[in-house]
């Protein structure tokens, strides 16, 4: 990956070809250097800064970031390389992986774009 945790923090990402993967990457950079609501409020500040650059302001969601950053919070283990985690968790470089939990209804609503919510009981 060619996206740099310093690149994200200081503004440099093309949000046009800042992809899922990346994503992911960086939110496990952060994680490894910070406690999780600190890394949320990282995350959140510096993925509205890059859609709003590209342009898009209106791609940033709430919830899909602070929901990815929690699986992702979960499931590292301190110390790992980020190659390691990602060979025991294929399943988060799956963009639809939250549908395990979240209904598209409930992540589509204008409230879960601006503001984390719980996912709903599945039946």
């Amino acid at each position: 990956m060619s996206t740099s945790l310093s690149d994200f923090l200081h503004g440099r990402i093309d949000g046009r070809t800042f992809r899922h993967a990346d994503h992911i990457r960086i939110a496990f950079d952060v994680l490894s250097h910070h406690a999780f609501l600190e890394s949320a409020q990282i995350c959140s500040g510096a993925l509205k800064d890059i859609a709003a650059r590209a342009g898009n302001a209106g791609a940033y969601h709430e919830t899909i970031t602070v929901a990815f950053l929690a699986l992702i919070g979960e499931r590292r283990v301190p110390g790992e390389t980020f190659e390691s985690f990602r060979s025991r968790n294929p399943d988060l470089f799956a963009k639809d992986v939250l549908a395990r939990w979240y209904g598209d209804d409930q992540l589509s609503s204008p409230l879960a774009r601006r503001t984390f919510v719980l996912p709903s009981p599945r039946t």
